[in-house]
């Protein structure tokens, strides 16, 4: 009993450790959360206005892949790294909030969904601090996963931003990023509301689209991926980009097998959830 207790102390006490405020920020103009469960702020220099009064109504999940919490502070919140984001969720649980929602955080970069491309500026930003794929990659850990969704169905009421448009940054940048990656139970958000998620089709055998096709059955894949938000061409061609998109996609929706070929289950899966999109997202999304 006495070694249990000492343990849990232990990891009570590393939990609430002190957070690392990066050099220069600790005299920074602080703010009021907009966020209820946000233990703290630690302001960054790395904002904006958004453009045309752009209201948000988007959630980008993003994991900061970076070796340790405190260098990923440092460059969400230092002048001059030209990144930031409006949350931060440690692994203990905790959520700092570096930039007001009002405002438009640094965090999409060059990225697109559903006919915008400014994706900062009609977004909510969340990192969630995990090494990524370059420095080993681990599970997201229960209690971090569960102030992810708290915060998401927070923001989403607030912003009413609807669960089709809770998305990861390689959905919106396929061609650049991985996170927050195939790890990511995409799943458990939506199961408490969080994201749009069906039951990923089965992997079978059978006929495949690939890199190197040129067909109308390319065409119509493409102009599917192109109705659900992603930034595709619909050239029949099956190309670089379009493998690109397609294991974005693989990763958030079918992370079994990643592999960028548009197999029976991947195309499947696509079809599912376009039939679950509420009809007005559909709408939006064919016009873009």
């Amino acid at each position: 009993m006495a070694s249990s207790s000492s343990s849990s102390g232990n990891a009570d006490s590393k939990r609430q450790r002190a957070l690392p405020v990066p050099k220069g920020v600790a005299d920074a103009k602080t703010f009021t959360p907009d966020s209820s469960i946000a233990s703290d702020v630690i302001p960054s220099a790395n904002f904006g206005d958004r453009a045309n009064g752009r209201q948000p109504d988007m959630i980008v999940l993003h994991y900061t892949g970076m070796p340790d919490v405190e260098g990923a502070l440092a460059r969400l919140c230092t002048a001059g790294t030209e990144v930031s984001a409006h949350y931060v969720v440690l692994e203990d649980g905790r959520i700092v909030q570096c930039v007001p929602e009002a405002k438009r955080a640094w965090h999409a970069g060059a990225s697109s969904w559903a006919g915008e491309d400014d994706i900062n500026s009609c977004s909510i930003g969340i990192e969630i601090i995990n090494r990524g794929h370059d420095w080993g990659y681990p599970e997201f850990p229960l209690r971090q996963i569960a102030a992810v969704i708290a915060l998401c169905r927070g923001i989403m009421l607030r912003r009413n931003v609807p669960a089709h448009r809770v998305l990861g940054h390689s959905d919106v940048a396929p061609a650049r990023k991985k996170d927050p990656g195939e790890k990511f139970p995409w799943h458990s958000l939506a199961n408490s509301g969080v994201g749009h998620w069906v039951q990923p089709a089965p992997i079978v055998r059978g006929d495949a689209l690939q890199l190197g096709a040129i067909s109308d059955s390319v065409s119509n894949m493409q102009a599917a991926f192109r109705r659900y938000g992603y930034n595709i061409p619909t050239n029949g061609k099956f190309d670089g980009p379009t493998m690109e998109v397609v294991t974005a996609f693989q990763r958030h929706f079918r992370p079994e097998r990643i592999d960028g070929i548009a197999d029976r289950s991947t195309m499947a899966t696509l079809h599912a959830l376009l039939e679950s999109l509420p009809p007005d997202a559909a709408t939006v999304v064919a016009s873009s």
